[in-house]
């Protein structure tokens, strides 16, 4: 019998991928987000239908967070609001895990080193609540494929939209920040990879899931408008003030296991041919 996995967060970003990408390979899998029920919140203490669903299931990916694109991380990573939000997700989560010993895998960013962002600094503390109850973490790199909350939504995305809309891709930096982006399929490949060797992977090591070629944000806008009527591009004056031009290098160990299969060209076609 397939594995029952049990995914938080799963009306997210990299959730709903996650959720389609499992169920169209036969596998069970239970959701939980509070888009889909008030009573699905991670925040709330000593949720009953969390600790049944946990209980319950075989694998648990720990997705939920609240967090989105640049725009919104500029806005709010700041804000009590959301450094309380994603506290009491944590603190809730972690809890119920511990108390069923379940295997799990927490989804962290390449961000958690830099001590400027409180989002990452947030997840650096998830990190080292996974270690402690020996689970797996992962960092991700720009995972991008079609969202649902565009409030929330994040560049590739969000250019699409505008060129689709207005024919025009306004910028909100000037375009020169280096990314590494990674097709939402090939991340949900990866995580089903690293959840069927969950056993076998060390936990002394970093696993990145990335698609290990950079791109500048420019390079994006200008892939998007030759695809969409090319669409005029307005970038701002202004840096990068999410990462602060900080620029980390993947760990590439997790290439021993998984390599990833889509280009940055292949994917924007593909979310472009879904948004229409």
């Amino acid at each position: 019998m397939n594995k029952r996995f049990l995914i938080l967060g799963s009306a997210g970003q990299i959730g709903t991928h996650l959720t389609d990408y499992l169920i169209e390979r036969d596998y069970q899998v239970d959701t939980f987000d509070i888009e889909d029920s008030i009573d699905q919140d991670l925040r709330i203490q000593n949720n009953e239908i969390l600790d049944c669903k946990i209980e319950n299931s075989d694998f648990v990916f720990f997705l939920a967070f609240d967090v989105g694109g640049s725009r919104y991380l500029n806005k709010y990573q700041h804000t009590y609001e959301f450094i309380d939000n994603n506290m009491k997700i944590m603190t809730n989560t972690f809890q119920i895990l511990k108390k069923y010993n379940k295997p799990f895998l927490f989804t962290s960013t390449q961000m958690s080193n830099m001590v400027h962002s409180p989002y990452g600094l947030l997840k650096l503390m998830g990190e080292k609540m996974t270690l402690s109850l020996d689970g797996l973490f992962v960092k991700l790199w720009n995972v991008y494929g079609v969202e649902r909350d565009m409030e929330k939504s994040h560049v590739i995305t969000d250019f699409i939209l505008k060129a689709q809309t207005t024919n025009i891709i306004d910028m909100i930096s000037d375009g020169s920040e280096l990314r590494q982006f990674l097709y939402a399929n090939d991340c949900c490949d990866c995580l089903l990879t690293l959840s069927n060797l969950y056993s076998e992977l060390s936990r002394d090591e970093e696993y990145h899931i990335s698609s290990f070629e950079w791109n500048s944000i420019m390079e994006i806008a200008e892939i998007v408008s030759s695809k969409i009527n090319s669409s005029k591009i307005i970038a701002a004056n202004s840096k990068d003030l999410v990462q602060k031009d900080m620029k980390n290098e993947p760990n590439t160990y997790i290439l021993k296991y998984w390599q990833p299969q889509t280009s940055i060209e292949e994917g924007i076609q593909k979310i472009i041919e879904e948004m229409k």
